[in-house]
């Protein structure tokens, strides 16, 4: 591959996306996930948190769509 990258740019585009158990979560959102196990939470390089979703497909497909790049936190 001699595709050229600039990481500058890339590096104000990604976000991270974690795990989190559904008993880790406020009461309040807890209520409101229901019977899911795990959320996934997608956040920004500075670490604030930009979504709370179900699955983790669906917090890269809101990434991507976004024009943003996620990559999985452990």
């Amino acid at each position: 591959m001699d595709t050229k990258v600039k990481f500058d740019q890339i590096d104000q585009k990604i976000v991270y996306v974690k795990a989190i158990a559904a008993t880790d979560l406020p009461d309040d959102v807890q209520d409101e996930v229901g019977d899911v196990d795990t959320v996934f939470a997608v956040h920004d390089k500075d670490g604030a948190q930009l979504a709370l979703v179900a699955n983790r497909k669906l917090a890269f497909h809101l990434a991507r769509e976004n024009n943003l790049h996620p990559v999985t936190v452990h």
